[in-house]
């Protein structure tokens, strides 16, 4: 199972570089997943989601990366979704319900439905981690939040999900943002 979620990452990685590689095996640009248990934290349990659907239905995507300590840490499949939910390969197959905000993989892609009004810090509160302008999951320290590349001031809950915008939240050191994702067709 861990092969597979690792092999998913690859290739929802794979939207953030281009095709040459660094000595690592990574597209440049590309950063490590943390193997720690702080880098894969889960779904709280008990998150009440608002407006849950029994269909994901039409949607657009976000690409939200947290750094901390210089790697990857992952946004679990399942964010904003009901239980009981049926995973294949790491992703979410089918789910009781989806709310207006979900991630159905770990690559950090979030899917809202069209006229949805969210922010970074909704989808922190649906994972049930803390996020402030000190800390964000388990990494304490100054947060650094970049949208499209660009350093943004003020709370990086405040920082609005809007349509294909690439949002970089970094923890305890700096790792040169994305500016853009390489969304898949359908998002």
């Amino acid at each position: 199972m861990r092969r597979r979620v690792l092999t998913l990452l690859a290739a929802g990685l794979a939207g953030c570089g281009g095709g040459q590689r660094e000595d690592s095996g990574l597209p440049v640009g590309a950063r490590p997943i943390g193997r720690a248990a702080r880098f894969h934290l889960p779904l709280r349990p008990d998150a009440a989601i608002r407006g849950c659907r029994p269909g994901l239905g039409a949607r657009f995507g976000v690409h939200l990366e947290l750094f901390g300590e210089g790697k990857v840490a992952l946004f679990p499949a399942g964010i904003g979704t009901g239980a009981p939910r049926r995973t294949f390969s790491g992703r979410i197959e089918h789910a009781r319900c989806y709310g207006p905000l979900v991630t159905i993989d770990p690559t950090g892609l979030v899917l809202l439905r069209p006229g949805t009004r969210a922010t970074v810090g909704d989808v922190f509160d649906l994972w049930g981690q803390p996020l402030s302008g000190r800390g964000a999951a388990r990494f304490e320290g100054d947060v650094l939040a970049y949208v499209n590349g660009e350093l943004t001031a003020g709370s990086p809950r405040d920082i609005p999900l809007r349509r294909h915008d690439e949002i970089v939240l970094e923890v305890g050191s700096e790792v040169p943002p994305h500016r853009s994702y390489r969304f898949p067709a359908s998002w």
